[in-house]
């Protein structure tokens, strides 16, 4: 599955800022709570981007994720951190690990690790290593996992520990205590920056709601100084890129939901502290 450069899909900078807007502004623009999305991948996306404190360079981002209410159609959905690579200050690419509702793999379950270089680097996907998980073959990035809906997973990212120049993703299912290592991708990147989270679903804007709660959010930067964001941007794919327009983030006692499929809660732009 191809995903697209962060300007093709208009996310909001996260140094930009806040654009509140109350509920009866979102009613009034056009809307899409129906049918495909008409973006240029097939998806609908909304992120969510983490304002962290000063800090020196990061090398680790991780975030737990929990799949609440799973999808009731095959169509493809994908929960991901994602992060930039950085060399001398500027963005060398990013990379998104997470999981997936995918009809590919055994019951439907499956875990991904790719990216795509900058196009001041050149554009692409990003080499990588062969999976580490065992089990069956999967494509260039992404394998067989078998979560479960209701268990907490950490996903981490971090450089790893036999390649320089690459930075490793793993999964670990918090109910088992169980780490398992995805795989290492190749980059330029000597740090990590403007992390963030996000859903992304291939299916109708109709589709049974599918919620995912995010929680424990935190980066470690070179110091050691270990970090968590005071506040999140939330970020929603337009109507006019093609998004589902009946996409939403709330918040509950143990973290930040995504939800599809019901009304927009919290604007565009919304600055949440957490």
């Amino acid at each position: 599955m191809r995903r697209l450069w962060r300007a093709a899909v208009g996310l909001l900078s996260p140094r930009s800022p806040s654009r509140m807007r109350s509920s009866a502004h979102i009613r009034s623009e056009r809307q899409r709570e129906s049918g495909r999305p008409q973006s240029t991948n097939g998806a609908s996306s909304f992120h969510l981007f983490w304002n962290l404190p000063p800090h020196d360079p990061l090398v680790e981002v991780s975030a737990v994720l929990e799949i609440l209410t799973p999808p009731a159609v095959p169509d493809l959905y994908f929960w991901a951190l994602q992060v930039d690579f950085v060399a001398g200050g500027h963005s060398t690419g990013a990379g998104h690990a997470g999981l997936q509702w995918n009809r590919d793999f055994p019951k439907s379950a499956a875990v991904n690790w790719g990216g795509y270089a900058s196009p001041e680097s050149g554009g692409g996907e990003l080499e990588g290593s062969t999976f580490l998980l065992p089990g069956m073959a999967g494509s260039q990035n992404t394998q067989s996992y078998q979560w479960q809906s209701g268990r907490p997973y950490r996903l981490r990212v971090f450089p790893s520990p036999h390649i320089t120049q690459a930075w490793r993703a793993e999964v670990t299912d918090l109910s088992s205590g169980k780490a398992t290592p995805i795989r290492d991708l190749y980059t330029d990147g000597d740090s990590l920056a403007m992390p963030m989270v996000w859903t992304e679903s291939f299916a109708d804007c109709a589709a049974p709601p599918v919620t995912v709660r995010w929680s424990h959010l935190r980066a470690v930067d070179s110091t050691g100084r270990i970090l968590t964001p005071h506040s999140l941007l939330v970020n929603y794919q337009s109507w006019e890129q093609g998004g589902c327009t009946n996409t939403s983030v709330e918040t509950d006692a143990r973290g930040v939901l995504q939800v599809t499929c019901t009304p927009r809660k919290l604007a565009q732009g919304t600055v949440l502290p957490i």
